[in-house]
């Protein structure tokens, strides 16, 4: 099958660090690994293409707008940007159609109209991928002027979709209540894990290394890990891999702590593993945030779980489905870093316990969290298009 897989969103680049990324390459590899030719269409591509995708077509459509981001007030960049993401939308389907697909996958963002314009011109299924309610994140944490026409985009995206995929019930929900007539096809697929690329390895010898790995920003609650690292009874070093804006305020707390913390920064997707060597127990520490709902699908401890390792995480939103509690590691009540403290110490003073939670968890997610099954379970009921009335006409094959 040829398949279209678009993300307009500029703050996502195909080829990056960041966890959503991730979620980018390892579904373009299930599509691969089913044997389907797919034509990568981003509006910001990254730069760090991982060898076995090197050869994939990709087609870039940018929306910087260069020296206009810098005109005008905060509120004329922000229409100007939104203005901009809908008409690279709008050239990027245009593309997609000129080159033909018999199936289009995209990543919602905000004022995308993608999906529609491709499905409705080659008649052919699509399926949106919804990761946040990118609306009110919008809103809340960034700048949104047109809040109806991003919604507008929505609902024409939904409309057009033959499947909606949320990744967790939560935004399942949201997409429901802004677009009440598509509930049927909507479905919840959490995030996944490439079990072949992070594979368990052995426990360093020396003093416990307890991981975390994500972005740095409030949301992940690292100084509930430093906090916590600085109550330990039992001696453990702090491994922390990401950046992002939080980091000085992190490294400033960690020295007023009196902790010696392992700031290892972003890495890219192929560098994770290494990132995980030697590691005790992973860590989740997700902070209670206002009243805001957890709707993430946690990929990091889809990624701890197949590296073998034990979890211990705040218990919110999607995180007990996922790690069993006194199974595949523990589970803590969110911002406590006393109860933090407790739980990681009673793993690494126990290896043989913590051990068995890693075990326990990578049959876990090999048995029912790999990106195949993921993938899987998106297309399940999405019938083949005819070929030879469908994308053909249009230009080369994808």
């Amino acid at each position: 099958m040829r398949v279209a897989y678009l993300t307009a969103d500029p703050g996502v680049p195909a080829f990056g660090t960041k966890g959503a990324s991730v979620h980018v390459q390892e579904v373009l590899r299930a599509f691969l690994t089913r044997g389907d030719s797919v034509r990568l269409y981003a509006a910001h591509t990254g730069e760090h293409v991982p060898s076995d995708l090197v050869d994939l077509p990709v087609v870039h459509v940018p929306v910087d707008g260069g020296h206009e981001d810098a005109a005008g007030s905060r509120e004329e960049r922000t229409a100007g940007r939104e203005q901009r993401q809908a008409a690279a939308s709008l050239e990027m389907a245009a593309l997609a159609i000129a080159a033909g697909a018999e199936l289009v996958y995209e990543r919602y963002s905000l004022f995308s109209s993608a999906l529609a314009e491709v499905t409705g011109a080659l008649a052919i299924p699509g399926v949106l991928e919804v990761n946040a309610p990118l609306i009110d994140e919008q809103a809340i944490h960034r700048h949104l002027v047109d809040a109806d026409a991003a919604l507008r985009a929505l609902r024409t995206q939904v409309r057009a979709a033959t499947v909606v995929a949320c990744v967790s019930e939560p935004v399942a929900e949201w997409v429901r209540r802004h677009c009440p007539d598509a509930a049927s096809k909507v479905r919840v697929t959490p995030n996944g894990v490439n079990t072949h690329r992070i594979r368990p390895s052995a426990v360093a010898t020396g003093d416990p290394v307890v991981v975390f790995v994500g972005t740095l920003k409030p949301w992940h609650g690292v100084e509930v890990l430093l906090d916590a690292a600085a109550l330990a009874e039992q001696p453990w070093q702090v491994r922390i891999v990401g950046d992002g804006p939080q980091r000085p305020s992190l490294v400033e707390q960690a020295e007023r702590l009196g902790l010696d913390v392992d700031f290892r920064g972003a890495v890219v997707p192929d560098d994770i593993p290494a990132a995980l060597d030697g590691a005790a127990v992973a860590v989740a520490p997700y902070p209670v945030l206002d009243g805001a709902e957890q709707y993430f699908s946690p990929l990091k401890i889809y990624e701890y779980a197949s590296a073998g390792l034990p979890v211990v995480a705040s218990a919110v939103g999607q995180v007990p489905s996922i790690v069993g509690d006194g199974v595949t590691g523990l589970l803590v009540e969110p911002s406590d870093p006393g109860a933090l403290a407790a739980a990681i110490d009673t793993l690494v003073s126990d290896p043989d316990r913590a051990q068995a939670f890693g075990r326990a968890g990578r049959v876990a997610v090999e048995t029912g969290h790999s990106w195949d099954a993921v993938l899987a379970r998106i297309l399940t009921g999405i019938p083949p298009v005819d070929e030879a009335t469908h994308g053909r006409t249009g230009g080369a094959a994808a």
